[in-house]
């Protein structure tokens, strides 16, 4: 049986903005990896260019839940949405700020961060996850899986992905023994290895279990 590929609409904004005139999608990427900070994006569509068919005509037509795409489609896109979007904003937690807080706390830091970096100033906003941000006096929701549903949120995780991918390769330019350009800092079979070889950086997140176990040998 064929599978059928879904993609995020831009059904949710609409609705919303009888009441809001501007909505923002807010995602984040680097929960998971070893090293590096974790980044998020906010993005604001400009709902006069928006509707649901995806046409070849279409910018926004392959955009996705990041994870999904190729980095190679990822890069094309997110020139794409910063082009085509109202507004878009960037923000991140460093290493030192995960260890302190712990990941999910430095995640909402960051998307708090994405958000106060936009231009335009959202009256709602849609954020992938179970929580809503800390901290930001707007109206919110909180939507499991937003990245595969909603089109704002998607094309946020696109942004957040490609910067934080870039961060990774600049790193590797200071710590090349790690290869930090070709796993972004996620616990690889090769990170894992070059880890065991050199010890931990001062990127490496130091509260994580295999970091920390490296730690106390």
């Amino acid at each position: 049986m064929a599978v059928i590929k879904t993609f995020p609409t831009f059904i949710l904004e609409l609705n919303l903005q009888g009441t809001y005139r501007s909505v923002a999608g807010v995602d984040e990427a680097g929960i998971g990896p070893l090293a590096g900070p974790v980044v998020a994006a906010a993005v604001i569509l400009r709902s006069r260019q928006m509707e649901n068919a995806r046409t070849k005509t279409r910018w926004w037509r392959e955009v996705n839940d990041s994870k999904k795409l190729s980095a190679t489609i990822r890069e094309r896109l997110a020139g794409e949405i910063v082009r085509n979007c109202e507004s878009f904003g960037l923000g991140s937690a460093s290493v030192k700020e995960i260890d302190e807080m712990n990941i999910l706390r430095a995640r909402l830091l960051a998307m708090k961060r994405a958000v106060e970096n936009l231009k335009t100033v959202p009256e709602m906003i849609l954020v992938d996850g179970t929580y809503v941000i800390p901290g930001v006096a707007l109206p919110q929701q909180a939507i499991v899986a937003a990245d595969e549903k909603i089109l704002s949120v998607a094309c946020a995780s696109i942004l957040a992905k490609v910067t934080r991918d870039n961060l990774l390769r600049k790193l590797h330019e200071k710590f090349p023994e790690y290869r930090f350009d070709q796993h972004k800092g996620y616990p690889t079979k090769l990170h894992r290895k070059l880890l065991a070889e050199h010890g931990p950086c001062p990127e490496h997140r130091k509260t994580f279990a295999p970091i920390a176990e490296l730690l106390r040998d």
